[in-house]
């Protein structure tokens, strides 16, 4: 009993890295697109700096994944939350850095105005970190139909991310001395259209951890 108590313990810990690393992750893709928005280079180079606590939270719950399989021998359930721990910190850690590459892209576009007010873009990126946030809920709550609603909620992140791109193609044609600020922005929306995809990819996990069976929401 003391031994399934101690698994139990550490299968928790597990769990809350991962809300940790979820948390932190939210944060630097709001304070980049912030940071895109606002044009704060000093906030971008923030993004990109607290991206090592990120990279390094990961590597923690990698360890602490490996240890419990290596020294519980967990039985299918457990083993499926072990695994499921370490491919959803996969996906978070990919989030994180997307909102790196946006800080990045920040840097790039500088001070020069703005060729269009960003308007769907923000809001694009909106509702993909929202799912970052519904797909840890999910996860923590072992949620399925949570899950599940992440596959609908990505369709209006791939429609928003289709209307942006053409709107960007077409501003190229017009205003070609903008091209690399136009290309950075385009860039800036493929980062948050993967990032949606990496939410609907930790949903898949979570059905995995609850079923025992895979299920392709990208589908």
């Amino acid at each position: 009993m003391v031994v399934r108590e101690n698994f139990q313990l550490q299968l928790n810990e597990l769990k809350a890295m991962l809300v940790e690393i979820g948390e932190l992750t939210e944060h630097a893709l709001k304070e980049s697109i912030e940071a895109l928005k606002e044009q704060d280079v000093d906030k971008a180079l923030e993004v990109i700096e607290n991206d090592q606590r990120i990279n390094q939270l990961e590597d923690e719950i990698n360890d602490a994944a490996i240890l419990l399989i290596a020294k519980q021998a967990p039985v299918a359930s457990d083993l499926r939350r072990i695994i499921a721990a370490i491919k959803i910190s996969s996906d978070v850690e990919r989030m994180a850095d997307f909102a790196v590459n946006i800080a990045k892209s920040t840097i790039r576009i500088g001070e020069k105005p703005l060729i269009k007010p960003l308007v769907d873009l923000p809001r694009m990126a909106e509702i993909a970190i929202g799912m970052l946030s519904d797909s840890i809920k999910a996860y923590v709550d072992e949620d399925v139909v949570l899950a599940k609603n992440l596959a609908d909620t990505d369709d209006s992140v791939d429609e928003l991310y289709g209307k942006i791109i053409r709107e960007l193609l077409e501003l190229m044609t017009k205003h070609p001395d903008s091209l690399a600020q136009i290309t950075q922005l385009s860039f800036v929306c493929r980062y948050i259209e993967r990032t949606a995809d990496h939410a609907t990819n930790i949903a898949e996990s979570i059905i995995f951890l609850v079923k025992g069976k895979r299920y392709g929401l990208n589908e």
